[in-house]
């Protein structure tokens, strides 16, 4: 493992039918030939051991650096996985071009087969494995609890970081289409921040990046009417974002944990339909929040 910088081991989550087939499933950075990339392996848990682990996925080209590997695992409905994958920073027109993984959504089968309905399989020279295209670094992708489509946030560079819907074959715009600015010198980036072939964030954040991290919809009825809403960790921000939703249209946005003063890794609700916030600062702390 590709264990600096940004990189490690990046997410976990379980086979839809773990209760059956025991299997486990994790991104992390690998080191390889040109540098390191993301990967996705996957094991059968037995006891506390994990056995037939064998690497499913991995993201092409490998290159230098150890900044925005991403990366979120989501099981769709249908079983098939998305993987979100980062720009690795300094390869960022490569998340306009379909000939590598740098900066896509990618969709593969639970054992890292091509999906026979990804959108690119027939297009020559494209990665059959990509879902789609013109991502910055995506650290938050979880599925609408009633739509079934991915939902996924990214990171923008100085301002833009954006809430979207991961459509088959779409173009998000990076680096050419972007609310983002330059670092420091607050530059634009790009072309602007639209164009008719490219499809818009739901929401965004200008002129200052929370640096969005971990996502989750809730579903219980433990806080009353915030059910069906979107919470989105914040690292720079420090805080937890609640985003009230109609549709897909965002229509408040709202500060939890502000007093607190932490880096929010990642969100999550619980089996007891509480939700559970991961902080990475130091040793890290696990908070369960009561409204």
């Amino acid at each position: 493992m590709a264990a600096s910088g940004q990189g490690g081991l990046l997410d976990v989550v379980l086979h839809p039918q773990f209760a059956d087939n025991r299997l486990v499933y994790w991104s992390f950075s690998e080191p390889g030939d040109g540098g390191a990339g993301t990967a996705v392996a996957r094991a059968r848990l037995e006891g506390e051991r994990l056995l037939d682990v064998q690497v499913i996925f991995r993201q092409q080209p490998k290159v230098s650096g150890s900044n925005h590997f991403g990366s979120r695992l989501v099981f769709a409905r249908d079983g098939r996985l998305f993987v979100t994958l980062g720009d690795r920073f300094h390869r960022k027109d490569d998340a306009q071009t379909l000939d590598n993984h740098i900066g896509k959504v990618v969709r593969i089968e639970a054992d890292g087969r091509v999906p026979a309905d990804n959108p690119f399989v027939q297009r020559a020279g494209a990665r059959p494995e990509i879902f789609s295209y013109g991502h910055r670094n995506l650290q938050g992708a979880a599925l609408h609890p009633l739509s079934g489509e991915l939902w996924t946030h990214e990171h923008g560079p100085q301002g833009g970081d954006e809430v979207n819907v991961e459509a088959a074959g779409a173009n998000y715009g990076w680096p050419v289409i972007t609310y983002g600015r330059n670092y420091g010198i607050g530059t634009k980036i790009g072309e602007g921040t639209e164009r008719s072939d490219v499809t818009p964030p739901l929401h965004h954040w200008v002129p200052v990046s929370i640096a969005p991290s971990g996502m989750a919809f809730l579903t219980s009825d433990r806080y009353g009417d915030w059910k069906g809403q979107l919470f989105v960790g914040a690292l720079r921000g420090q805080k937890l974002v609640r985003l009230e939703l109609d549709g897909r249209k965002v229509v408040k946005e709202h500060a939890l944990l502000t007093d607190h003063a932490a880096r929010i890794r990642d969100v999550r609700q619980g089996p007891d339909g509480w939700l559970y916030v991961l902080t990475d600062q130091q040793a890290g702390q696990i908070w369960r929040l009561e409204r």
